[in-house]
């Protein structure tokens, strides 16, 4: 269907009022003039064989196809769809593709490039002629073959469209798979121009025939007695017509009312009650053509189909003969009534009844008259015991009917659940009360669904569905009705068809909901326009619904495909180690989609990931452990991106707990035990990283045991300053509590500590900046120049002076010179910069050297400072 249409309660100030459309030719210098075309009809073809552009010079028409594009008029709207031509069909220079088109007044319509027309809507100013547009076709579809089991197809209302998905044919897919298969979705349609029928073929895989022979690209008029096939010599079917002059039955009358001939058996019949939509037959997908199981016997040329051509136009021939003689002299009972006697039910039954009991009488008037009043007794009998069966069978429908007639809805809902308990086949009845149940209970469910009250409205339709339970039929009807609520509970929740969308919230609804409906549009469109035919005030609400709907499918081919698109780059630039990459793309996706909300949940999970990537690759054992507790990533992707992480490069979750027991036993002062976990861990990609770990643990506790040992000496003041700049707060906690009296004895030369080593940071950082920072080519060399490592030494120690100088002022809680934030952050800057760049080139540089560079940098707290 077209975006921004519906097929009901759309442009309804214009349903109602008849209007031409007319076509006035945009002059052009290079083109002789052409006159205005006035389309009178819903339907109008476009094509170099179709009348009035077949008239046309050939340069006016050297762009149009033979089957270009249809101009049509459903519910007050008009719409053009271009049909796969050569050259195209633009609307104001916008090109009309696989979707129809609306058309406006005042539009420039352009088939072929060249070919343009001013589109103009003009007042019907005359009746059309009786028989027409106002008349109402009936057509029967009589199968052809007796020894298929094919059923009668009764069509009340048009265009009606031959599609193998459709439940006319769809229902022989399991005894006649490739029969069926031989049907395209789109394979022909039937409507009605100037008061007559027609049958076009829309592109059809194996081609629909008329008496034998296979249509082209233009439609053809049916007459009666007409064969017509659909994809072969399978489905097969003579035409019989009959205008009515009432106004069109409603679907209920339809679906009541018995067949009007006698060889269409009521219950055998196929009722096509409610048209089909002009929007969604142009709707063309190429793709679903590739679909279609290719009959070979069916394609021009082949052998079988001439001579199952001929055969057709024979029998058509004959048809055509035989149908003003065959309802006085039918043998095998197919069309032995009128339509106007096939009100009387099933007569024929009780015709032939008759007819033997009137034989018994007259074979023996004189020596049988005994046997015969028996005969004639026992047939009586019967009759009456027929009728009285047959009366007593009719009367719930009866009763139903009326009332319905009489307003009382819920009453009928009650008598119809009752009969339907014990007779649930009965399909008079089970569409009565369908139609009951509607009336009945839709306008409240209506009411509390554009209240918002969804969860009274999820009520009333539970109430519907304990009502359905032996009635398929208002059990599907029900169905559409809970697709409706649950689209219109999802739009109210978002609040409204334009509210942002909700990465990683709202595209499983979307999906969902548009799954349940495209797995049969059409049915479903059927169903709801069925249920707006019982209650119409459902016409308003349905057209919402189908507003909603369309914005919903725009929705999720722009932003559902775009989040798609995003997860893709997600996860290829995680699997390269790039996640730089995604910041501009991030920025680009917020510029160009605006409703997409929840990129900032993106982005921190973005931050948090690249943080812990980098202190992988870098080994910085503190800081990935400190960033692996607290990483939460609320988004598919980086939650899988970070699975796959853990699995491969972070510290297994035995090596983190056996950590933690380290930590804990550290922080609590026994540094022995400490010593002994980490000894005591088993080999894995992180041993070099806890082997280090623990000589530096082992030299602060060497270091401690001697400061103790020492306490009072010439030295001890210098060694205790140097030992307190080495500890970390947080880590060697209890080690900084021990010694704090003696320092904060020491107070004012522990702050000149602190300034000498902020001055040596300084000092190793000028140097550093004088000689040129490392560089590429020093990365990349093959082994470990004089000049890389004196400069890595200088970068190494100027962080660790900066830091033990900031930490000794922290922890005295002392005012710092103003310049050492800033040279602090540069010299970290520049750090992490390094060792970045150092594990970009892992893929380049021998694992062991890659290592060892990045040991002369320095790592996080842990590795970068030195042992005491």
């Amino acid at each position: 269907m077209a975006a921004g249409e519906a097929p009901i309660a759309e442009m309804r100030a214009t349903v109602d009022a008849a209007f031409d459309v007319v076509l006035s030719p945009v002059a052009c210098a290079q083109r002789p003039a052409l006159d205005a075309i006035r389309i009178v009809d819903n339907l109008f073809a476009i094509g170099r064989s179709e009348a009035p552009f077949n008239d046309y010079p050939a340069q006016s028409i050297a762009g149009l196809s033979r089957r270009h594009a249809r101009l049509f008029i459903e519910h007050g709207a008009i719409y053009v769809a271009d049909l796969g031509s050569k050259n195209g069909t633009t609307v104001n220079g916008t090109a009309v593709r696989q979707t129809p088109a609306r058309v406006r007044a005042g539009d420039e319509l352009c088939f072929g490039g060249e070919l343009c027309y001013r589109v103009g809507v003009e007042p019907r100013a005359r009746i059309v002629a009786s028989g027409s547009a106002s008349a109402v076709m009936n057509l029967l579809l009589v199968p052809q073959r007796e020894d298929l089991g094919l059923q009668p197809v009764d069509v009340l209302a048009f265009p009606f469209l031959v599609s193998k998905t459709d439940a006319v044919f769809s229902r022989y897919k399991d005894r006649y798979p490739h029969q069926v298969n031989y049907i395209s979705r789109r394979h022909a349609h039937l409507f009605l121009k100037g008061g007559e029928l027609y049958v076009e073929d829309l592109g059809s895989t194996n081609g629909t025939f008329v008496n034998g022979r296979r249509l082209d690209e233009s439609a053809l008029p049916l007459a009666e007695g007409d064969v017509v096939a659909f994809g072969g010599d399978h489905f097969v079917y003579r035409v019989s017509l009959q205008k009515l002059s009432d106004g069109e039955p409603t679907v209920t009358q339809l679906s009541l009312r018995p067949t009007a001939d006698s060889a269409a058996d009521a219950d055998k019949t196929t009722f096509v009650g409610a048209a089909h939509s002009f929007l969604d037959i142009f709707c063309v997908d190429p793709a679903l053509q590739r679909e279609d199981e290719v009959n070979e016997a069916a394609q021009p040329g082949s052998a079988r189909a001439k001579r199952d051509g001929a055969g057709a136009a024979h029998s058509a021939k004959t048809a055509k003969g035989a149908a003003g003689a065959h309802a006085a002299n039918n043998q095998n009972g197919a069309y032995a009534s009128s339509r106007n006697g096939a009100a009387r039910g099933k007569p024929r039954r009780w015709k032939m009844l008759a007819g033997e009991l009137h034989k018994a009488f007259a074979d023996d008037e004189g020596a049988n008259v005994r046997r015969a009043a028996a005969w004639g007794g026992a047939g009586v009998a019967i009759v009456v015991a027929l009728g009285v069966g047959l009366y007593l069978h009719g009367s719930s429908e009866r009763q139903l009917k009326n009332l319905l007639a009489s307003g009382d809805y819920a009453s009928a809902v009650t008598v119809a659940r009752g009969y339907l308990a014990t007779h649930p086949a009965d399909t008079k009845v089970r569409a009565l009360a369908s139609e009951a149940l509607l009336k009945a209970k839709l306008p409240g469910w209506l009411e509390a669904l554009q209240k918002t009250q969804f969860d009274r409205a999820d009520a009333l339709l539970n109430e519907m569905k304990a009502s359905s339970a032996n009635n398929a039929d208002a059990a599907s009807l029900v169905g559409q009705l809970q697709w409706v609520g649950d689209l219109e509970r999802f739009v109210a929740a978002r609040g409204g068809v334009d509210a942002p969308i909700r990465m990683y919230a709202d595209e499983a609804t979307i999906n969902d909901l548009l799954h349940r409906w495209d797995d049969d549009a059409t049915s479903h469109q059927r169903a709801l326009d069925r249920i707006a035919s019982y209650v119409p005030v459902f016409a308003e609400p349905y057209a919402h619904t189908l507003s909603h709907l369309r914005k919903l499918e725009s929705d999720d081919s722009v932003y559902v495909a775009a989040i798609d698109r995003l997860n893709d780059v997600i996860h290829t630039e995680l699997a390269r180690d790039k996640p730089d990459a995604l910041p501009p793309v991030l920025d680009d996706y917020a510029q160009r989609y605006p409703r997409l909300a929840g990129l900032d949940r993106v982005r921190d999970d973005l931050r948090q990931y690249t943080a812990l990537l980098n202190a992988a690759l870098s080994r910085q054992w503190t800081s990935l452990l400190a960033m692996m507790k607290t990483a939460r990533f609320s988004t598919p992707p980086f939650q899988t991106e970070f699975q796959r992480l853990a699995a491969t490069r972070l510290p297994s979750a035995d090596i983190v707990r056996r950590q933690d027991a380290v930590d804990a036993a550290w922080r609590r002062g026994d540094a022995q035990q400490a010593l002994n976990d980490l000894e005591s861990m088993p080999a894995n990609p992180w041993s070099d990283v806890l082997s280090a770990e623990a000589a530096h643990k082992k030299a602060l506790s060497d270091q401690y045991n001697d400061l103790q040992k020492t306490r009072g000496a010439k030295d001890y003041d210098e060694r205790l300053l140097s030992f307190y700049a080495s500890l970390d707060p947080q880590a060697d906690a209890w080690f900084v509590q021990s010694i704090q009296k003696d320092v904060a004895a020491l107070h004012d030369k522990a702050l000149a500590h602190a300034q000498d080593l902020w001055l040596r940071a300084q000092s190793l950082w000028k140097e550093y900046r004088a000689n040129g920072p490392i560089g590429g080519t020093q990365r990349l060399e093959a082994g470990i120049s004089p000049g890389f490592r004196n400069e890595a030494r200088l970068l190494s120690e100027a962080q660790t002076a900066a830091r033990q100088g900031m930490r000794i002022y922290t922890q005295l809680k002392a005012d710092h010179p103003a310049d050492f934030d800033r040279l602090l952050a540069e010299i970290e800057a520049e750090a992490s910069l390094q060792r970045r760049s150092l594990t970009e080139l892992r893929m380049v540089l021998d694992p062991g050297l890659l290592k060892a560079k990045l040991a002369l940098i320095g790592g996080d707290q842990s590795e970068a400072r030195p042992s005491p």
